[in-house]
């Protein structure tokens, strides 16, 4: 396996360009899997969790090509298979979305329950409820979800998708999927409206369907008999983003990440402006900025320390999940304590015990972290647990003093492409080496 060694203290300066979304392009992925025709993806990232989602497609009958350009091309022609293996499924939660295509495609589906990220538990019942009110009949047995579609298909309805905590997106994309080829109309209540969703639907709807509400908690399908192929280019990653603009506040670097949709950050945005972080914004960019007063880029002087800012995280358009333990990172550093609330997933706090390592003053508190920020923080081994915990290590360790080594670097290979070829290119010291 692979680590990343840090030197801490070099001041990124210089431009980034964001990638198509992760959370977006999982699922347009299993969507091809409604259609005979290919479905084109020009901008699908290099990343682990891609490779994961190629290898399940064409464990299920697809051919997926990958183009040198990065684009990829998948063709569901058939025939199909309706079992997806354990073996693969086991590696990524977003495997679960080939369990609306299957069932509304094949009449059945055969998956076995999902992997991916361990910090809590993510129950899928929101999934089966959808699919139950669609007239399937689900069950789950020796480790896999079996649903089955009536005689004569599914047929549309109206559907709840809310959970304690609060609307869930890949149940809203799943059920979105079956009921895009269900008989009649199906509306989705309190349906999720993160940007990945949306994203979703307009691939849907260029594949044929009949989505109306995009973009809105309410969703009414009209299924249709059936979809065709596609181009689609998914939305740039706002997770990928953020990550960068927080390199770049910890650093005090000017750092301009392009190719983004600011909008989908504005509740990110807005707490960086709480923090007293200074930073530009334009149409489809935004730049951090040196704090007044301090040295250029290379001089080693670190910036003033942000405000202690408070963060509860929320469904979109609040702050997002996937954020959470960047901005922890984050607030390591803040002149004061910061009060961190994680109500989407309570136990995604496992990247504490890791920051606690380089130094860091965090005290959890059921799902609250209290967070009292110090001026420095040293380097040290650190070991990642999950996909945005590697990236928070890694955020940290850029603003260290000294050398940090984060092991378990294959989380960060599923989310983020070449990591740290895209912060060497901004400045910073870090190479990727085996353990």
């Amino acid at each position: 396996m692979d680590k990343l060694v840090i030197e801490g203290g070099a001041r990124l300066d210089g431009a980034v360009g964001i990638c198509g979304a992760k959370n977006s392009v999982l699922p347009v992925m299993a969507a091809a899997l409604l259609a005979e025709q290919p479905l084109r993806i020009p901008n699908a990232p290099q990343l682990h969790d891609v490779g994961t989602m190629a290898v399940l497609l064409r464990e299920l009958g697809a051919s997926v090509e990958r183009y040198a350009d990065g684009g990829v091309e998948i063709c569901a022609e058939g025939p199909l298979s309706d079992k997806a293996p354990w073996e693969t499924v086991r590696k990524m939660r977003a495997s679960i979305c080939v369990l609306g295509p299957l069932l509304a495609r094949q009449g059945r589906a055969d998956v076995s329950l999902p992997g991916g990220c361990v910090f809590g538990v993510r129950p899928i019942d929101v999934h089966l409820k959808g699919f139950e009110a669609l007239g399937a009949k689900v069950r789950v047995e020796h480790g896999f979800i079996v649903a089955e579609a009536p005689k004569g298909g599914l047929r549309g309805a109206e559907v709840f998708l809310g959970t304690a905590f609060g609307s869930s997106v890949t149940g809203t994309a799943n059920v979105l999927m079956a009921a895009v080829l269900a008989q009649g109309r199906t509306v989705i209540h309190y349906a999720a409206c993160e940007p990945e969703v949306e994203d979703l639907c307009r691939c849907l709807v260029a594949m044929g369907a009949k989505i109306d509400g995009i973009g809105s908690p309410m969703l009414t399908i009209d299924g249709v008999a059936k979809l065709g192929g596609a181009t689609h280019a998914v939305i740039p990653d706002r997770i990928e983003a953020g990550t960068y603009l927080s390199a770049g506040a910890m650093t005090g670097g000017r750092v301009r990440v392009t190719g983004m949709r600011p909008v989908h950050l504005s509740a990110y945005l807005d707490r960086m402006r709480e923090a007293g972080v200074p930073f530009e914004c334009g149409a489809d960019w935004v730049e951090t900025q040196p704090y007044a007063g301090t040295a250029p880029a290379g001089a080693g002087a670190f910036p003033p320390r942000p405000r202690p800012t408070d963060v509860t995280t929320q469904t979109y358009p609040g702050f997002p999940t996937d954020l959470q333990a960047q901005w922890m990172a984050q607030m390591c550093f803040a002149d004061g304590v910061s009060v961190i609330n994680e109500v989407i997933y309570p136990d995604r706090y496992m990247h504490v015990a890791e920051l606690a390592r380089l130094g860091a003053q965090v005290r959890r508190q059921g799902t609250t972290a209290i967070v009292q920020g110090k001026p420095s923080l040293s380097g040290a081994k650190v070991m990642a647990s999950d996909l945005r915990a590697s990236a928070a290590l890694v955020l940290a360790g850029l603003a260290a003093q000294g050398k940090t080594e984060v092991y378990r670097v294959y989380h960060s290979d599923r989310g983020y492409e070449k990591i740290e070829q895209r912060l060497i290119g901004l400045g910073a010291k870090i190479t990727r080496t085996k353990e």
